[in-house]
């Protein structure tokens, strides 16, 4: 009996789909179909995931996967390209390898008999780019002919347009079947096969698949094998999951096809002495490889070593030829080669798997890759194997580092929230099936910046390991305590009781003891440091989904903290209404983005004479259903639901759209536009790339557009924000520092900042009149500005009065409702078309910009 491991992210997943039996294609009536198909179709069924095929060619389907066009794409072996590109699951849904078949009497038996042949390839796939590689390295002259899809392929060589093909075996052996073509013992690349999803995207749908895999495999009645049966493919069920094949892929490759050039130069040798001079550069380059390559006989007696196998026994060729593997290695090792072996000799199998070798004296270990083959009479009978094994001792040690960084977090050594996310559903899935509850706690420290901005860094990093260490301390062995990111630690506690009143009574108890305790001073290298923290806490019966159950715990949180921090809220129905709105909200935005909706308002900004120099853009939002969303509503769910990105994208296309507009008039040929960057849109790796295209694309004037950017921005990784603000300014782009004096700026990077404009805060402006220390403050702002050769503008000014005395302290430019309202650009048309452009003043009024 399966069980649902995850709810779908997505009800409808869009499966990209190209011909490729018998793994994957597309059947008479339309559905997916294959051992990817029939996989995927399974794990849909009891996730309740509909799956929309998508059909694709191979190198479309990959674009189409790459732009979020598609949800996932079954059977693509991993290679460092595909994993910047695409995520991946962990479990390999299938083995593979990859083989040449050839039309009849092409003699192709090895890597170099490729000289002058038509090799038909499928396009962008990894053997194209590890064959090319090849034959340039060993100088050979083929003819490589892409296509779209295996069965073009296969059909240029079946009707003489090419002289071999290449393809997986799966596919290979079926087709050359079909058309009567050969397979050669041309064999490379062994792989694992996965299902890829969109990078960033759809985390669940890879956590359940992993799930499912698992648990098929290491049943051999499971529903995994009677799909493979069914499509008659032989699976090796031992081999191991964890293996990072694509990183060894290359070197393992070339090794492969070396060695069968080897296993058939050996038959050969028997008969004819002819390729003695050809036998003898090979046994030059197959001792100098990084691999262990012997031959052994029908008893597995060892026929032929290379260098490395004598390396490793410690023993001259004479010492090793003719013995069997329990003379060098112990007897558990020596039975679990000898299976393999056997499985090769007496089943005729091509086989690949892992070995864990210890040697008879029990001194050392290895771990081996071990790809081998049988060697034929030409009667057809079995007379020996070949095989050739790589030492993946240190990449095994390598992958286990790798997998402990991906799942915790190197800080605190607690699960990351990744792995917390997985653990989440586990638990979700558990209390459905029990009925105990569980709750999710989110602990926030609330004082963790100042600490960390006054004491710097080593100490803030001090005080989040002992607080991990409280925090694991007091928990029960069954409870999961992760860290989510920054100054947040979450805590899953499962079975607490059946009644809710009762799981309510203990995880309170837990919460509030967690509070009192991480209330207690910490010694942080000799300093003595006193924190509190908010505490929020959902119940495992709040939510249904993964997704709910966060932003639960985040609002109860976000109650702890309006509460006055230091305290633990629950979430209650009447939060409900909250995540209810953030989530129409949200949806609402995502339409928006695809659509209409969107909107830029212009509030302009002016000189001392009360000219017109330039427009901020403030993005607005009005929904068909919601009606005006204020940016105070939209913007926080946008940064929380992750589409703050795509948000600022828009208005940086925006921004050239208006500039672009603004450069056919005279009038406003030489206004500027300035618009806010959010922080994480400023980190995103394609901002500078994204901006320099839309210039270029419009055909804007770079110096025309200003970027608003906030001090609390500035102070992440100051070095790597200067380097970009710098590529952005050679383009001509200004930046302002939007708000300031509400931040940390520090005057001693200041300075570095390739800065034009200084905004002071419109908190300062509002009192200027009636507060002495606001007063000051803009004093000691314009004056700063001055010194630092940098404009300086108010915001916020909606008097007379409060215009009159900035421009008395030295501030001539401001901006504010005094001077207008933010608007749509076609209501400040009549201002554009003055030849010098001024604003009428505005009746007073207490309204404050968004």
């Amino acid at each position: 009996m399966s069980v649902a491991y995850a709810q779908p992210v997505t009800s409808v997943l869009r499966v990209g789909v190209y011909e490729n039996p018998p793994k994957l294609f597309l059947d008479e009536q339309g559905s997916i179909s294959g051992i990817h198909g029939d996989l995927l179709r399974e794990i849909a069924r009891t996730e309740r995931w509909q799956l929309r095929p998508v059909p694709c060619q191979w190198s479309e389907c990959l674009t189409l996967l790459e732009r979020g066009e598609i949800d996932i794409m079954p059977d693509v072996a991993i290679d460092s390209v595909r994993q910047r590109r695409f995520d991946f699951h962990q479990q390999p849904a299938l083995l593979s390898w990859s083989q040449v078949y050839e039309s009849r009497g092409q003699g192709i038996l090895g890597i170099l008999d490729l000289d002058g042949k038509r090799i038909a390839l499928l396009q962008d796939s990894i053997q194209q780019a590890y064959l090319e590689s090849l034959a340039e390295n060993f100088f050979l002259n083929v003819d490589w002919m892409l296509y779209d899809n295996q069965t073009q392929a296969f059909t240029a060589v079946a009707e003489g347009a090419a002289d071999a093909v290449v393809s997986s075996y799966h596919s290979g052996d079926m087709e050359a079947s079909r058309l009567g073509l050969t397979p050669t013992p041309i064999l490379f690349q062994p792989s694992q096969l996965y299902f890829a999803v969109p990078a960033g995207r759809h985390g669940a749908i890879l956590t359940a698949i992993d799930n499912y895999l698992i648990q098929w495999r290491a049943d051999p009645g499971s529903v995994y094998y009677r799909i493979l049966e069914q499509w008659n493919y032989q699976n090796d069920r031992g081999f191991p999951g964890w293996i990072v094949w694509g990183s060894i892929a290359l070197g393992l490759a070339l090794l492969v096809a070396i060695a069968f050039s080897l296993a058939l130069s050996y038959q050969v040798k028997l008969r004819t002495r002819s390729l003695q001079d050809s036998e003898q550069r090979l046994n030059i380059i197959l001792n100098s490889v990084d691999a262990y390559i012997y031959i052994k006989d029908y008893k597995l007696r060892y026929q032929y070593v290379n260098r490395k196998v004598c390396e490793l026994f410690g023993r001259p060729e004479s010492e090793i030829l003719g013995k069997t593997d329990e003379s060098f290695f112990d007897s558990r090792t020596y039975e679990q080669i000898r299976q393999n072996d056997m499985r090769v000799i007496r089943q005729g199998e091509r086989v690949a798997h892992e070995e864990h070798s210890v040697s008879r004296d029990g001194k050392d270990e290895y771990t081996f890759l071990s790809v081998k083959i049988p060697l034929r009479n030409p009667d057809n009978t079995i007379s020996s194997l070949c095989g050739i094994s790589t030492d993946i001792t240190e990449h095994r040690k390598m992958n286990s580092q790798l997998q402990q960084l991906a799942s915790f977090d190197s800080l605190t050594g607690l699960p990351n929230r990744r792995l917390i996310l997985e653990r989440l559903e586990h638990a979700l899935g558990g209390h459905e099936i029990t009925g105990y509850q569980g709750a999710l706690v989110l602990i926030d420290l609330d004082n963790f910046k100042t600490i960390n901005d006054s004491l710097g860094h080593n100490h803030g990093d001090a005080l989040l390991k002992h607080v991990a260490h409280r925090v694991e301390r007091s928990l029960l062995p069954t409870d999961t305590a992760g860290r989510l990111g920054a100054d947040e630690f979450v805590i899953i506690v499962e079975d607490l009781a059946l009644e809710i009143d009762d799981a309510v009574n203990r995880v309170n108890d837990l919460a509030e003891t967690l509070r009192v305790q991480l209330s207690d001073p910490f010694d942080l290298h000799g300093h003595e440091v006193t924190t509190s923290v908010s505490v929020g806490v959902a119940m495992f019966s709040d939510a249904e989904s993964v997704d709910e159950l966060l932003k639960a715990v985040d609002l109860a949180l976000g109650a702890a903290k309006n509460a006055g921090r230091n305290t633990v809220k629950f979430f209650n129905p009447a939060m409900q209404i909250e995540v209810t709105r953030r989530t129409s909200i949200e949806k609402a935005l995502r339409r928006a983005l695809d659509g209409t909706g969107l909107d830029m308002h212009l509030q302009p900004q002016v000189d001392g004479d009360g000219k017109v120099v330039g427009m901020e853009g403030l993005l607005r939002w009005e929904d068909a259903i919601l009606g005006r969303v204020s940016p105070g509503d939209f913007i926080p769910v946008a940064e929380s639901a992750g589409l703050i990105v795509p948000l600022g994208e828009w208005v940086i296309a925006e921004a050239c759209r208006i500039l672009k507009r603004w450069q056919q008039h005279s009038a406003t040929r030489s206004m500027t536009l300035a618009i806010n960057i959010s922080s994480r849109q400023f980190r995103s790796p394609k901002f500078v790339r994204q901006i320099a295209d839309c210039i270029q694309q419009s055909g804007v004037d770079g110096r025309l557009l200003e970027l608003e950017v906030t001090e609390s921005l500035l102070i992440e990784d100051v070095q790597s924000t200067i380097e970009r603000m710098r590529e952005l300014r050679a383009m001509g782009i200004k930046f302002a520092l939007d708000d300031f004096g509400t931040g940390y700026a520090s005057l001693s990077y200041l300075k570095r900042l390739p800065l034009s404009q200084l905004k002071i805060d419109q908190s300062f402006v509002r009192d200027l009149l009636d507060d002495v220390n606001d007063e000051a403050i803009v004093k000691t702002i314009i004056a700063l500005g001055a010194s630092l050769d940098l404009r300086v503008i108010a915001e916020g000014v909606e008097t007379a009065a409060q215009a009159e005395r900035l421009t008395e302290l030295g501030c001539y430019f401001k901006q504010g409702y005094y001077f207008g309202a933010p608007q749509p650009e076609e209501a400040w048309q009549p201002v554009f078309d003055q030849a010098a452009p001024e604003l009428p003043r505005l009746p007073q009024s207490g309204s404050t910009a968004l």
